[in-house]
Parts: C-alpha cells; structure tokens; sequence
C-alpha cells in the first residue's frame, strides 16, 4: 500500500577519481522547445506507484526512476509541477530545489556525485492536487465529473510523474494507482493486477514497449471497463466515462471498431507494434491522443454514430508516433501527416471516398494567399497547425502519385520496420524513400515540405478537379478538433 507521500529512489555511484563532475543540461536544445527534457542521463524504465482520492483530486506516491548517468553529474534536472516532499539519490536523501523561473524544472543534488556510465536509481517523494497546477499557464490535468485524467501534448508528465520530458528518451513503465472502491484506474500496456486494500483498490498496470514521456496517460474515475482478447489474441481493454450518459453508445461503437482499423492499418503499414490494444472514453477535456496501446478520447466526438475516422487517427499513431518516434518536435509531420493520411486510406476502404479526391479537395480550399502554405514542415517550427497535419498528408500522397502505389507502400511498410521502436528525423524517411523508389525525390519533398507558399500543381500532379463530396467531407475535416493546442516549452 502506498502512503500520502511518495518516494524518489536513485541508485548512485559516485564518479571516477579526477573526474570533475558537472550539472546535467536543464533541456536538450530542441529546436522548438530547447528547455524540453534534460541533460546528463537516460532513463530506461519508470515505476511510478500512486494513491488519488477522486473526491479531492488529491494525488500522491512514488515514482522510482531507473536510469545511466551520461556524464560525471553532480546535479541534474528532473522535469516536473507537483509538490515534491523528498528526493532520494542511490537511498541518500539528497538536496532539490525548484527553479525560480521555470517552475517545473526540478534541480536535484545528490549527497555525491554520479559517475557516467553508471546506473542512476532516483526517488521523489510528492502530494499535490494536480488540478490546482498549471503548466506555463496551460490546464494539463483535467478534473471529470467522477475524477481526473492526465492527457496533453507536448507535456502531461509534469502533473503526475517526475521525467525525463522528451520524445528523445524512450523507457518502459509500471503505473500503480489505489483508488477507493468503485473507482477504476487505467493506463497503458497490460493490466497486472487488482489488490483489494480495505475499502481501496490498487490497480496496476505494466507497459513493456519503451515510450516517449507523453505518451503514459492516468485516467481515474468512474468508468464501464472491459477487458478482453481481439481475435488476433492480444489483450483488449476499453473503458467509458459513465458521465458521458447519452455520448456513450456512439463512444462505444466507434470505439469498438479499434480492433477492425488496426487490421486495416497493419495491411498498409505493418505489423501492429504493441502487446495490447483498446481505447479509453473519456469526460472533461474535448480532444484525442494517442497514448500508446490505449487512446484517450474526450467528449467532443460522438455526436454521430459514424466518427470512426478519429479512432483511425489515433491507431495510426501507434505506428507513427509511438513506435516510430520523433527525434526531437521539428519533425511534427511525421506524426500528424501520416495519421492524417491514414484517415484518407480508411475512406478509400470503405468506399467512402479516394485519397485523391480528398487531396485536391484541400488543395482547392486553401487559397495560394492562405497562411496555411506559409507553414514550413520540414524543419518544422509549429506542433498543431492544421497544415502539420494536411499538408503533411499531402505530401505522402504526392509521394504516392510519383511512385506508384506498389513501391509507396513497399515505402511505408519498409520504413516502419526499419525504425520500429526508435526514432526518426525528415531526413530519415526522405532517404529512406529515394533508397525504394530508386528516384531522386528532392524536387518533390521540397516543394510540399519545406517551401512556405502553395505548389504550382495538386499532389496529384494534374489539374485539381475536386468533387462536391469530396469538398464536403475535407470541409468535415477541417471542422473537427483534431488535438489539444499546447503550449510553447
């Protein structure tokens, strides 16, 4: 059982003789975000073991955070907005401080200093009403009607668990929670258990695939939760907010249908990457994402029965996104465009529409003196503006008109197998892409991923000649709330 506060264990070993230890980065110079994450380490897995009162929204227990010291440090940073009571290096209570700027850049010193190369075990014993915090201004964690969830993009982690906070740096998880009776507790990867603890519960959860720091999701509540196999045999689990009331049928038979997209998915894409699968409906926040293995969707989609097309989005990123991760947050489109333009393929299965159809029906909504086009994807300087995401898509289908569809999707499938479970830059899948196609493709992902005007022709490459349906249903698009708008680093 875990107690109001929580511990922070760091394993220390202290620097080799002569070394002159120093202060780890307080960020990884991010082309966006240069504070994101920090210097100095590499975490390899997080053990984060909670108690939540969902009456209070008082959260409060321990994280434990293995990792390798990446230089001889006599101090490091751990990003994070909560309360902390203790900080613990290698079992020695160390010195912490928070920052006087930036109020979620924790500034931990141990008792010695920690030599590169060696394991770097640490503890942070916090309590704090998550709700009541705000990072840099922005409401991170959100309070439901029966308890609260941590979803966000670029940053959620710093209202619930200390980290790491970079796509850069990969670790697994174990997430435990003990809530009272009646209340359920969800996150990502396999359900391990479920410990009765007079009048509470303790919910425990393991992820095995290495994430990104964004991607862990805590969500605490009352929910209708189910748990299963897909015919495939893996592990499935979905959950509904009881107080989406009359949202819950269309929740459920969308959500439903995750099992059915992911099939589709892998027969473009590849195998599916993880050891699990589901979706979580959720209340008080009104957007999706991805959360590895598990997407989290909020209440602002189901108001027809027919919005299959954001659980698409959402599974696409299991592979691009989750599995295939940003190197750092210029690289945006890799993500974005690529779920954008599944949800084109899904239309194209179900007869619904083509990929082209919706390609020149954007092409002919944004007008050449649009700011759309003055958005660059490559280096990408923004996270979550519309053309990230249909400009991005545009570009795989210019890729596809130029290739052919037979070596465009030898394309996408050898490209997630290639970088499956790593990271990745533009340069990576430019390179990769010549390297199939056999083509110099430098003309082509110029013009549709680094120059800030409209291309002269459609990605078809011919005269657009956009149906009315098809205008409709980018008109649709458009409409929708496809993600949270965060905030800058």
């Amino acid at each position: 059982m875990v107690t109001a506060s929580a511990v922070l264990l760091v394993a220390l070993f202290v620097t080799a003789a002569g070394a002159a230890p120093s202060p780890g980065a307080p960020g990884l110079g991010d082309p966006i975000y240069p504070l994101a994450g920090n210097g100095g380490y590499d975490v390899q897995h997080y053990d984060i073991d909670l108690r939540y009162q969902p009456a209070t929204d008082e959260l409060s227990g321990t994280t434990t955070i293995r990792a390798t010291a990446t230089q001889d440090l006599s101090q490091f940073n751990l990003d994070f907005a909560l309360k902390v009571k203790s900080v613990r290096v290698g079992g020695e209570p160390a010195a912490f401080r928070v920052d006087a700027k930036d109020k979620t850049e924790l500034i931990v010193t141990p008792r010695r200093p920690v030599g590169k190369h060696r394991p770097l075990v640490v503890a942070v014993e916090y309590a704090d009403v998550p709700s009541q915090v705000l990072v840099d201004g922005i409401q991170v964690w959100h309070r439901t009607e029966t308890g609260g969830v941590s979803i966000g993009q670029p940053r959620s982690a710093e209202t619930w668990f200390p980290s790491n906070d970079h796509p850069s740096d990969k670790a697994t998880y174990t997430v435990s929670a003990t809530v009272p009776d009646g209340t359920t507790a969800l996150s990502n990867g396999i359900l391990t258990g479920r410990t009765q603890l007079s009048g509470w519960t303790k919910w425990s959860w393991r992820a095995d695939e290495p994430m990104v720091s964004y991607l862990p999701f805590l969500a605490l509540g009352q929910f209708e939760f189910n748990a299963g196999t897909t015919g495939r045999g893996l592990p499935y689990y979905t959950a509904y907010d009881v107080s989406l009331r009359e949202l819950l049928p269309a929740a459920k038979a969308n959500i439903e249908r995750t099992p059915e997209i992911t099939d589709f998915l892998a027969s473009k894409f590849g195998p599916y990457p993880f050891s699990s699968l589901g979706g979580i409906a959720t209340s008080g926040w009104e957007a999706a994402i991805e959360n590895q293995t598990r997407p989290v969707y909020g209440n602002s989609f189901w108001s027809g029965t027919s919005q299959e097309w954001i659980v698409v989005h959402e599974q696409a990123h299991q592979w691009f996104g989750d599995s295939v991760s940003l190197k750092d947050w210029s690289n945006m489109w890799l993500n974005e465009g690529f779920a954008t333009y599944a949800e084109w393929l899904w239309g194209e299965h179900k007869g619904q529409t083509t990929a082209k159809d919706v390609a020149d029906a954007f092409y002919s909504i944004f007008k050449a003196d649009d700011p759309f086009w003055k958005v660059v994807l490559s280096p990408g300087t923004r996270l979550f503006d519309s053309a990230i995401y249909k400009r991005g898509a545009m570009a795989l289908h210019a890729l596809r008109v130029t290739v052919g569809d037979d070596v465009f999707f030898r394309i996408m499938r050898g490209y997630f197998a290639k970088h499956r479970g790593g990271h990745v830059t533009t340069a990576d899948f430019t390179a990769f892409a010549e390297q199939v196609s056999g083509r110099k493709l430098d003309a082509l992902f110029t013009t549709w991923l680094s120059t800030p005007s409209k291309p002269p022709v459609g990605p078809n490459g011919t005269p657009v000649t956009a149906t009315p349906q098809s205008l409709r249903l980018a008109t649709d698009m458009l409409a929708a709330h496809e993600k949270p708008h965060q905030h800058p680093r």
